[in-house]
């Protein structure tokens, strides 16, 4: 059921604030390993090259009800814990912050923009590894920066604007539930030949689940980086993604710099579109990409500030 927006801005507040610190997961690992755990462990058992490729679509569709199902489960055990009402609500607000990733985008890309400004190309390749799929070896300043302003825009939409979008409509349920999924897609979402027909349900939900949270994003990024409007609108469906497209692209033309692109993954060359029209983004464009994130968050903020006043008591 959906969710005092109140308590949303609270878990935006507290994640922030606290994110979830490096102390913690060594001890207690993130939920989202765990998830990845239990997909990793059923593609292994169930994504065998000699199952047909129906019945490998099939499982699939198990392993994402499993996971997704698991994950509603937890969110409903944890939303009816009986506890006092403002222990009740410090608890969602606290297990709320476990879908959210403000505070660790930013600092995985402000870890890659220090390198960067330091002169330190070694490093700070290393650093955009941590957040990206594609080959960094020979990515120079530029396409280090474009790296990493592209999973900035990208993540802002999967890590920050579509787990809000679920909590508010289903609370915790909702929002374990967009993780699942989402770390689905990452992990089995894919189209090549392993993949396309296992992860063809998570990658399909995944679209399915981010497809207004998308848009609600790339209109964010516009907004705080004062453009981007013409690009995101003209190159947003460019993207292979249905959704991936509006917070890159309007991050692209917030910016005035091009984004996308040629990029190799696993020695392989893939042929992406561009978006922007602006030369190719240096070390300064990853800092300002920085504050645009910031700002947008803020915005996110303000909406639910906004919100909680006007919710019916």
């Amino acid at each position: 059921m959906p969710v005092d927006p109140w308590i949303v801005l609270a878990a935006l507040g507290l994640e922030a604030l606290i994110g979830y610190p490096a102390r913690l997961h060594r001890l207690w690992p993130h939920p989202v390993v765990w998830l990845g755990g239990l997909i990793s462990g059923l593609e292994l058992r169930w994504n065998r090259a000699e199952t047909p490729e129906r019945r490998r679509r099939l499982l699939g569709v198990a392993t994402l009800a499993m996971t997704a199902g698991t994950a509603i489960v937890a969110g409903l055990v944890l939303e009816v814990l009986p506890l006092p009402e403002i222990a009740s609500v410090a608890a969602i607000v606290l297990f709320g912050t476990l879908g959210l990733a403000q505070r660790s985008l930013y600092d995985h890309v402000r870890a890659v923009a220090g390198p960067l400004e330091a002169g330190d190309l070694l490093a700070a390749r290393t650093a955009v590894s941590m957040i990206v799929g594609r080959d960094v070896e020979a990515l120079d300043e530029a396409g280090v920066a474009a790296a990493a302003l592209e999973s900035l825009a990208e993540s802002f939409c999967d890590g920050v604007v579509a787990p809000v979008f679920w909590f508010l409509i289903g609370g915790l349920p909702g929002l374990f539930a967009y993780k699942a999924v989402n770390t689905a897609d990452s992990l089995i979402g894919h189209r090549e030949d392993r993949w396309r027909a296992f992860g063809w349900a998570a990658a399909r939900t995944d679209d399915v689940m981010n497809f207004i949270p998308a848009r609600i994003a790339g209109a964010l990024v516009a907004l705080a980086g004062r453009g981007g409007w013409t690009v995101m609108l003209r190159d947003a469906a460019k993207h292979a993604s249905p959704n991936a497209g509006w917070p890159e692209a309007a991050m692209a033309g917030a910016l005035k710099v091009r984004l996308g692109g040629p990029t190799a993954y696993d020695e392989l060359v893939h042929d992406r579109p561009t978006f922007g029209d602006g030369p190719a983004p240096t070390t300064d464009d990853l800092r300002r990409g920085l504050k645009v994130y910031v700002l947008a968050c803020g915005l996110l903020w303000l909406a639910f500030l906004i919100g909680g006043l006007a919710w019916p008591r």
